[in-house]
């Protein structure tokens, strides 16, 4: 990797704390770190793979922050985590020998039908009460969660909000609930793949480490607002709007 200025680290964890907060609050965070990890030399391949050490922090602060206001039985929601983490897998293991570019189209056209959902069905994100039923999910929804998992195995950036999109609206969770479940299926997830990326030696320790510890103060931020401010589902949907939008542009126009 080539030298950089010392500055540019400190905006590798500013970069991580802002990263941090949209991850832990939606998902795509990783629209800051991938381009910020491109603008400390590295390599598309080798950015997917050092993304993931500051997600596997985030989401750890995420959930203990979390876990102190949101009550979820999250061994209940095991028939959602293990095919995601199966997915995941598959996804990781595609990543470190496939070409991006078809990808890039895939992440564009599913931002915009996700764009759509957003738009479409306010009064379900916004419910505060949960309607979610403790029991296996239908195959349908299981290989919705397993395609997911592909996604977010693949390339981290969205997966957090085709989580959401499909607890919200598909498993009838709060929005508080659905972030909890979240964090804590990226969280497992990335415990598999991350080595996946380790022993084909697509991670960068040193830089990941730095924007990892961006990433922990952002989700603990985030975690904290989203627990105690009125109204936050409003705000969290609002969010997810803006970074769809920024998404489409992203992965359609260049």
């Amino acid at each position: 990797m080539p030298e950089v200025a010392w500055y540019i680290y400190l905006l590798a964890i500013a970069a991580g704390v802002v990263a941090g907060i949209i991850n832990t609050l939606a998902g795509s965070g990783s629209l800051v770190t991938l381009p910020m990890l491109a603008v400390l030399g590295l390599p598309a391949d080798l950015a997917n793979g050092t993304n993931r050490v500051g997600v596997l922090l985030q989401n750890v602060v995420g959930i203990a922050t979390y876990r102190r206001s949101e009550s979820v039985s999250i061994t209940e929601q095991r028939w959602l985590i293990w095919p995601t983490v199966a997915g995941a897998l598959v996804g990781a293991t595609i990543a470190v020998f496939l070409d991006k570019s078809s990808m890039q189209l895939a992440i564009g056209i599913v931002m915009v039908v996700m764009l759509f959902v957003i738009l479409m069905n306010p009064k379900q994100w916004l419910r505060e009460t949960s309607e979610a039923v403790p029991h296996r999910p239908g195959w349908i929804k299981l290989l919705v969660f397993f395609a997911i998992g592909i996604y977010g195995g693949f390339i981290q950036a969205g997966v957090g909000i085709l989580l959401l999109s499909a607890m919200v609206l598909g498993a009838g969770f709060t929005m508080n609930q659905a972030n909890l479940i979240k964090l804590v299926i990226v969280l497992i997830f990335t415990l598999f793949v991350l080595p996946v990326f380790v022993f084909c030696e697509k991670v960068n320790w040193p830089i990941g480490v730095l924007m990892a510890i961006g990433q922990g103060i952002g989700a603990w931020l985030a975690a904290r607002y989203a627990t105690r401010v009125p109204n936050a589902n409003v705000w969290i949907r609002r969010l997810l709007i803006v970074l769809v939008s920024v998404g489409i542009v992203k992965f359609l126009m260049f």
